[in-house]
């Protein structure tokens, strides 16, 4: 299972000599997963900022392409249309065209998108997957605040939202970093995930090392 790096005490304020280090092992795109409200999007930006690198949001470049809202493309073509929508979208974003070239940028992705075979299997092979979790009060305190969401148009949210979570965790936790998004301020949150991101990339390098040995 994924795990969440914690950092000692006073840790959390991170340099510009790590921000520094952290970039410069990175050579794919960091690509944020989880439920709809756990803050991909924001935190998204916060990462990008932080690290220099360009921020992406899948569902504003799907809007983009299909020239219509997610709510619309829910309505008028249904789910299954986009998801397919989203994976090819995502693909693009990730530069599956061009596989050989870095691409240090950060995604966020909507909440399904990882749960798509496809779409997940491209995530974990040619980027960073980062799971941005959180609890279900969090959840639904958060996405109150959003009228645009088509899953939770019809029904109750919390029920929908914890159905959900259940249903799309097991793919979630294929993730190989895993971070709780609290109701903490985001700068927190992001130092712990700077700190895993971190992480990952140490065993990373340890574990290249070791194979080639």
């Amino acid at each position: 299972m994924a795990a969440e790096r914690e950092r000692p005490e006073g840790g959390e304020a991170t340099d510009a000599a790590r921000l520094g280090s952290i970039l410069a092992r990175i050579d794919r795109p960091v690509v944020l997963v989880g439920m709809m409200g756990v803050g991909k999007s924001s935190l998204g930006r916060k990462l990008a900022t932080s690290l220099g690198a360009p921020f992406v949001d899948a569902d504003e470049a799907i809007e983009t392409s299909a020239q219509m809202t997610i709510p619309e493309i829910f309505a008028t073509y249904g789910e299954s249309f986009f998801r397919d929508g989203e994976r090819r979208v995502i693909a693009r974003l990730m530069g599956e065209s061009t596989p050989g070239e870095p691409r240090v940028k950060v995604i966020a992705t909507g909440g399904g998108a990882f749960v798509n075979d496809a779409t997940r299997s491209l995530i974990l092979n040619r980027g960073i997957a980062v799971w941005l979790d959180a609890e279900l009060d969090t959840l639904v305190e958060r996405t109150a605040r959003k009228e645009t969401r088509p899953l939770l148009a019809h029904g109750n949210p919390r029920e929908i939202l914890g159905r959900l979570k259940r249903e799309r965790e097991p793919f979630y936790t294929q993730a190989p970093i895993h971070v709780m998004s609290g109701n903490t301020p985001h700068a927190r949150t992001l130092a712990r995930m700077l700190g895993a991101i971190d992480q990952w990339l140490d065993q990373r390098h340890t574990d290249t090392t070791t194979t080639e040995s």
